[in-house]
C-alpha cells in the first residue's frame, strides 16, 4: 500500500495557467493537489507584458504566474518541479512516476501545453541556440544593436517583434501569408517605425552557418536577393499539445491531434481530465485566460468525480470533502 503523503485525490501535470488555475480551485475544493511543475509558468512565463488578462492592466507573464502559484499554494496546493516520465492506472487509481518516485491519485488533469513548432529545415538542430532561438524572452537580450529575423504571421509573432524591439537594430517579420495578429499589436509594431521589416508572402527556404548562424535564404528575393545576412532567428510558427502522456493512459484524440474532450474538460478516460493547449476547446483562439477557465472547469469535474466515487475506485483511503462544491 502507498505510503500517505504518495497519495492524492488530484495530480496536476503542467503549472501554466491552465494548471495553476486548476490547483487553486481543486485547493480551494479541499481536494489533496499536486502540481508536477515541468516547465514553470508554461508559455505565459515566457510572453514578457500581458496586457489583456482581466483586472491585470499591465503585467510580466512570469510574474502572474508566480501570483497564480501563490494563491493555490495557500489553499493548501503541493508543488513539485520534475517532468512526468510515466504515468499509468494501478488498481483502480492513477500512478504518476516522477524520477525514481510515483505518486498516486485519484484523478488526473493533464495541462502540459505545447511544444513550439520547428521549421524542419536542415541544419536548424544544430543551430538551436547558436543563432535559432524559440523564445524571445529568453534570449532576445542577446542582440542588443544586432540584425534579427522572426518567422511567423500571428499574436506570438508580433509579441516577439515588440520584445525584440528594445533590443535589436533591426528586425524582419517573415510571413508565410500575411500578418494576421490582433490591431493593437500591429499598431504598436508600427510605432517602431523603420527598425521593422514586414516581409509578407516570404519564408525561410534556407539556414546557413556552421558554428553559428550567418544568414538564411528565403523564398522570395528582398532587395534584389534572396540572402538575408541576420544574428538571429527567432520561430514563432505556432505549437504542437502534448499529449504523450493522455495517449498512454488510453485517451482518444480528435481529428485535429488535441486531446479529445467535452465542454467539462472530461477526456475519453474516466477521472482523466484536460486542460489548456492539449485541448482544442477554443480553436485557434488560445489564450491566457481561456487556459484559466478550462483550468477551473478541469477542477471542478475533477472534485465532481472523486466525491461520486468515493473510494470505490482506490484502495487507499484518503479524504474528500463530503460537502458540496466550495464557494
Amino acid at each position: 500500500m502507498p505510503e500517505q503523503d504518495s497519495v492524492y485525490d488530484v495530480v496536476i501535470v503542467g503549472s501554466g495557467a491552465a494548471g495553476l488555475a486548476a490547483a487553486l480551485y481543486a485547493g480551494r475544493y479541499q481536494m489533496r493537489t499536486l502540481v508536477v511543475e515541468g516547465e514553470f509558468g508554461g508559455e505565459t512565463a515566457k510572453a514578457g507584458i500581458i496586457e489583456n488578462y482581466p483586472g491585470t492592466p499591465k503585467i510580466d507573464g512570469y510574474d502572474l504566474m508566480q501570483t497564480m502559484k501563490q494563491q493555490a499554494i495557500d489553499v493548501g496546493a503541493h508543488y513539485l518541479e520534475g517532468w512526468v516520465s510515466d504515468i499509468d492506472g494501478e488498481e483502480g487509481c492513477f500512478v504518476v512516476t516522477v524520477g525514481s518516485t510515483k505518486y498516486y491519485a485519484k484523478t488526473i488533469i493533464l495541462s502540459g501545453g505545447a511544444e513550439r513548432k520547428k521549421l524542419e529545415l536542415p541544419n536548424e538542430k544544430e543551430l538551436s541556440n547558436k543563432g535559432i532561438h524559440y523564445c524571445v524572452t529568453c534570449d532576445g537580450p542577446l542582440y542588443g544593436g544586432k540584425r534579427v529575423a522572426m518567422v511567423g504571421g500571428g499574436d506570438a509573432s508580433l509579441k516577439g517583434v515588440l520584445l525584440l524591439g528594445a533590443y535589436a537594430e533591426k528586425i524582419y517579420l517573415l510571413a508565410r501569408s500575411t500578418v494576421k495578429g490582433e490591431p493593437i499589436n500591429v499598431e504598436h509594431i508600427k510605432k517602431l517605425g523603420d527598425k521593422v521589416v514586414i516581409l509578407e508572402g516570404t519564408q525561410v527556404a534556407e539556414i546557413v552557418g556552421k558554428d553559428k548562424l550567418e544568414k538564411i535564404i528565403l523564398t522570395k528575393p528582398y532587395e534584389g536577393s534572396t540572402e538575408l545576412v541576420v544574428g538571429g532567428l527567432f520561430v514563432e510558427i505556432g505549437a504542437k499539445p502534448n499529449i504523450t502522456l493522455g495517449q498512454k493512459l488510453g485517451c482518444t484524440l480528435d481529428k485535429f491531434g488535441y486531446l479529445e474532450a467535452d465542454t467539462l474538460m472530461r477526456t475519453t478516460v474516466p477521472g482523466v481530465f484536460v486542460a489548456g493547449d492539449t485541448v482544442n476547446a477554443f480553436g485557434a483562439f488560445k489564450q491566457i485566460v481561456t487556459g484559466a477557465a478550462m483550468g477551473a472547469v478541469a477542477a471542478t469535474s475533477a472534485y465532481e468525480y472523486a466525491r461520486q466515487h468515493a473510494d470505490l475506485l482506490c484502495k487507499v483511503h484518503w479524504k474528500i470533502a463530503p460537502t458540496g462544491i466550495a464557494a
